[in-house]
């Protein structure tokens, strides 16, 4: 049976709950426990799959389909162990099976109520898997205190008051706030928090404190005494130049350690820590940079982009270069001439996204990509852009484009080089799709096979031919001009397996020049960079070399 780990947050949003319930995965994992993390969020979405990426920043996905948190990504990227549909519910999705429930009549009658039903169907969620990990971590979003938050805290309570004395442990992250007036650390807004915390039935074991200055000794006794912790169980949280810093960091301020003495397992197993040094040293010992534009209609939110981002830092750890990114706005480029914007640039990377906006605009810069032979990734909607592009001012269909931006295909306005997708094979399964179909949860999602083209640049990059990787698209590149465009150079270098849907393209006479449907970003991890995200920082910095 799992030990099981709650990790709360107080004071303000944002202070890194994500990244310290990952660092700590990973600690555990350098000890040699097997973990499992999970993200409990308070909002009534069912996911986030239909938010704005200005409200939530990315969705991340899994393997098995689900649209999820960003903060699952971290997950993954910290510990490896793939995230599934069970790692991440919503309040959304507790009331609606709640819902579900009493509407099938599973409840025989009764009053629906927050205690015990919602509180239940929590407790049931929180209880997936339980027999198949050492260690359950468990985020709560939010704050405490929050008023959509609380069946979640009053299930986490009920929780381990269930479970065996000994198997439920809480950390709570908070903030410190340093008054540079009168020039000290001020504990009072923990107090707070953890009062608050209190009030509803949870006792903290382990506090992280979030401080940009030391603790001292002083204000950790002083915590550790008005919030009934031990001292060793107040671990300050620092800022990083990089957050893979954050594994090495917790452990030297004792957090992994704190969260054994908490559930009494000693002797501690010695950490083996080899993977998170080499990663650290591959950050802070670099042998060059280059500068990658991503050419984006998110931009004024870098969480949409999250694991793009990251992905970019894992391809210069490969290189060991530093990756500078700058953000540029793509709707610049339906105006403006992309070259003043994107010159001096060692490589282009241009992202998914939805809607027309902005899209004349990344035609424009995959144009510029491929004409000067700069290095060029374009995910999903951007391999689709490099589609039109290609369609456009190669093949010579001076009309194309995407139903997605124009649904009157029928009356011959343009030439839908990009199509809805209303069917596709999943397993052993056909799923269909209508452009009038619910927009949540009805995408191509998930991980599918594709099969590379042998001698293909892709190919080389994977070193196979049958790779796997994460989609969450529902328009897709129309095979009818498939063969007009290779005509002209544009190889079509990466396929379904059944020969249907297109996953990666590639300019034959380009140094690097590939676009792919899905998302390979969502795979890449420090100690294991995404082989696309290494080759292309590759190829910038060979493209550096030569201006």
């Amino acid at each position: 049976m799992a030990r099981f780990i709650f990790i709360t947050g107080g004071v303000v949003s944002s202070l890194g709950k994500g990244l310290a319930s990952a660092a700590l995965g990973s600690l555990l994992q350098a000890r040699g426990f097997s973990v499992r993390l999970r993200k409990l969020d308070p909002y009534l979405n069912v996911d986030p799959g239909t938010m704005s990426p200005f409200e939530h920043g990315e969705v991340f996905v899994t393997d098995d389909g689900a649209e999820t948190d960003l903060d699952l990504g971290h997950y993954e990227r910290f510990t490896g162990v793939p995230a599934r549909m069970s790692d991440s519910v919503s309040s959304g999705r507790i009331y609606s099976d709640v819902l579900e429930k009493e509407r099938r009549g599973d409840y025989l009658g009764k009053t629906i109520q927050v205690v015990p039903h919602v509180t239940n169907q929590i407790k049931e969620f929180i209880s997936i898997g339980e027999d198949e990990v050492d260690f359950m971590l468990c985020e709560i979003g939010g704050t405490v205190g929050d008023i959509e938050g609380l069946p979640f805290f009053e299930a986490i309570r009920q929780f381990s008051h269930d479970q065996p004395r000994g198997q439920c442990i809480f950390m709570h992250l908070t903030l410190l706030p340093y008054l540079s007036a009168s020039g000290e650390l001020k504990t009072k807004p923990t107090q707070h928090s953890v009062k608050e915390l209190q009030s509803i039935g949870i006792a903290p074991d382990i506090l992280v404190c979030r401080s940009e200055q030391p603790i001292p000794e002083k204000e950790r006794e002083k915590i550790a005494l008005f919030c009934n912790v031990r001292k060793e169980a107040v671990v300050a949280a620092y800022d990083l130049k990089s957050i893979y810093e954050a594994p090495l960091a917790y452990h030297r301020e004792g957090l992994d350690q704190a969260v054994l003495d908490a559930f009494a397992i000693s002797p501690a197993p010695r950490p083996d820590l080899t993977i998170w040094q080499d990663v650290y040293d591959r950050i802070h010992n670099t042998d060059g940079e280059v500068n990658i534009a991503i050419v984006g209609k998110y931009i004024q939110l870098e969480d949409a982009y999250k694991s793009i981002k990251e992905a970019l830092t894992h391809g210069g750890m490969a290189n060991r270069v530093k990756v500078n990114v700058e953000w540029v706005d793509a709707e610049i480029f339906d105006r403006e001439d992309p070259a003043p914007h994107l010159e001096g640039f060692h490589a282009i990377l241009v992202p998914g996204g939805f809607g027309e906006r902005g899209t004349e605009g990344k035609i424009r810069a995959a144009e510029f990509a491929r004409t000067r032979k700069i290095p060029y990734l374009g995910i999903c909607l951007g391999m689709q852009m490099a589609v039109i592009e290609a369609a456009r001012n190669v093949a010579g269909l001076k009309d194309a484009g995407s139903e997605e931006f124009d649904h009157e295909a029928g009356e011959k306005r343009f030439t839908p080089v990009v199509y809805h997708l209303k069917e596709w094979v999943q397993g052993n399964r056909k799923v269909k799709r209508k452009v009038s179909d619910d927009k949540g949860g009805t995408m191509r999602l998930g991980a599918y096979d594709a099969t590379l083209k042998d001698g293909s640049r892709v190919a080389q990059i994977y070193g196979t031919t049958g790779i796997d990787e994460r989609h969450r698209h529902r328009y897709e590149v129309d095979t009818t001009y498939r063969e007009q465009l290779e005509k002209c150079g544009l190889t079509f270098s990466g396929m379904s397996p059944d020969g249907r849907l297109p996953e990666i393209v590639e300019w034959a006479d380009h140094p690097w020049f590939i676009g792919v449907q899905f998302h390979p970003e969502l795979k890449s991890k420090p100690f294991a960079p995404h082989p696309l995200f290494a080759d292309f920082v590759r190829a910038a910095l060979d493209n550096s070399r030569l201006v």
